[in-house]
């Protein structure tokens, strides 16, 4: 899959001072363009102008002696999926994967696995040498980002040109794991994370880590293995029941280390520079739940993390489209610790400070002690929405949101974007506060585009806040039937 509309980049390795030539070709074997380079400290960078959407096209390589023709090369939008689990949950795990792996065909939608290392060794330049882009055809793609299987069915329909998808994500990464030792010195939080993680493994060899690697995950194969075989038996048995027969799951806190996937600055390298600088539409991005215990500053991370990755691969306007958290708690919590709403509102204001991104608002989705959601259809296809939006401007079902607030008569009126109704079933989950910033239940009323909220126990509010909690079940939603988006009026 080549990027319609945008430079064409194909790089790759030669010998020092090879003359290399590279040619795109139609279906019809008609010469579209060509570039010639010479190979600089053994690498290649070709340059090609910008091509229309189109299928059956060809690349040939030569180096004067040898040639290599690359067949059924489809030119059409590119989309880089990454993040953390929620984007790594493959369609087979998925709602309607099983059903869907059968049978599904469509030759114009295509996904790329960028192969999951953590460290440079032997077994990942193979595996890199071995990745291939492939088609979504009966019995591929089980292995596809469910999420972003479902945004790309749902979109090469309606543009009507070949869509692909690259993946490229790790379950429980920060958004640091994903960002270069430049791009955290860009920012106090970034050098934090850089210190920190670095003081957990200070002295610490690649051997020893590796052992204590080796241990831990050893210790949960171990007890996921007794959990499937029981599950197996019982597969009405809820997490607490499995628990109670087998003991608890060891908890996720696995070894920081030089070689570790969770580390600040690695998988930038190992993974996500593997597809630099190739030409993108856009980019997919559900990530966040790791980050909401260890910062109050995600929103000046993820600014860095986009600038960084627009400049990473080479487009000042690289369309970014986010996915906001859910509602989630773990059953184990004592309270709620409202860490998740802080860090949906970090998302919110990089999605309103920053051109070309978009946001999928997902208040209404999460799951009670279930963090990984497996209707993975919903989260695609309001990323579709986004992308309708921001990338295509063409018109969309987005939710409604809070535009301002003004006093009157001692209530607190909101303005939205567009009228909210009442689904009867939920919380309202509107709070206001005076000049001490206190906040208070808020009595609710429902008045068109705006909302009037109002308590006795705040005779004159200035601020007002809605959703501010890890979990619950929410009841305001627009006529297109998305949910109200969260939010923090000051």
């Amino acid at each position: 899959m080549l990027c319609r509309n945008k430079e064409i980049r194909v790089w790759g390795t030669a010998k020092e001072g090879t003359n290399l030539t590279l040619m795109l070709k139609n279906e019809w074997h008609q010469e579209l363009c060509r570039d010639e380079v010479t190979a600089k400290e053994g690498k290649f960078l070709f340059r090609l102008p910008p091509q229309k959407a189109q299928v059956k096209c060809s690349l040939i390589l030569s180096d004067g002696r040898e040639e290599i023709t690359y067949s059924d090369i489809a030119i059409g939008d590119v989309y880089l999926a990454g993040g953390q689990s929620n984007m790594e949950l493959e369609l087979q795990y998925a709602d309607e994967g099983k059903g869907l792996i059968p049978v599904h065909s469509n030759p114009l939608v295509r996904y790329f696995n960028v192969p999951k290392f953590a460290r440079f060794c032997p077994e990942a330049e193979e595996a890199n040498e071995n990745a291939r882009w492939l088609p979504i055809a009966p019995g591929t793609a089980r292995d596809m980002s469910a999420a972003a299987y479902f945004f790309a069915m749902k979109l090469q329909p309606e543009i009507q040109v070949p869509v692909g998808v690259i993946d490229c994500y790790w379950g429980g990464t920060s958004v640091t794991c994903w960002m270069d030792e430049e791009a955290l010195n860009r920012t106090a939080e970034g050098q934090r994370y850089i210190r920190e993680y670095s003081a957990l493994w200070a002295g610490k060899s690649m051997e020893q880590y590796l052992a204590e690697e080796k241990a831990f995950f050893d210790g949960l194969h171990q007890w996921s293995d007794q959990a499937d075989a029981l599950k197996a038996v019982h597969p009405e048995y809820t997490n607490q029941q499995l628990c109670d027969e087998i003991g608890p799951c060891p908890p996720w806190n696995p070894p920081a280390g030089p070689g570790s996937p969770f580390r600040p600055d690695g998988l930038v390298h190992t993974m996500l520079e593997r597809v630099m600088p190739a030409a993108l539409t856009g980019v997919l991005f559900y990530q966040g739940e790791e980050d909401t215990w260890r910062t109050k500053c995600y929103d000046i991370l993820l600014t860095a993390f986009i600038l960084r990755l627009r400049e990473q691969f080479q487009d000042n306007d690289l369309p970014f489209l986010n996915v906001q958290l859910p509602m989630w708690i773990d059953r184990a919590a004592t309270e709620d610790g409202k860490l998740w709403p802080a860090l949906r509102l970090a998302q919110w204001k990089v999605y309103r400070n920053i051109r070309h991104t978009g946001l999928a608002v997902m208040l209404d989705q999460g799951e009670f002690d279930n963090i990984h959601p497996t209707n993975k259809r919903v989260v695609g296809e309001r990323l579709y929405e986004a992308a309708l939006s921001v990338i295509y401007q063409r018109k969309a079902r987005l939710s409604p949101f809070a535009l301002g607030k003004y006093s009157k008569d001692g209530k607190l009126h909101i303005s939205l974007s567009a009228p909210v109704f009442d689904r009867g079933e939920g919380k309202f989950l509107m709070e206001i506060a005076g000049e001490d910033g206190q906040f208070q239940p808020a009595e609710t009323a429902l008045c068109g585009d705006e909302i009037i909220l109002s308590s006795p126990a705040v005779p004159h509010p200035v601020m007002a806040r809605y959703a501010w909690t890890d979990y619950a079940i929410v009841r305001l939603f627009g006529a297109n039937g998305l949910p109200l988006a969260p939010f923090w009026l000051e």
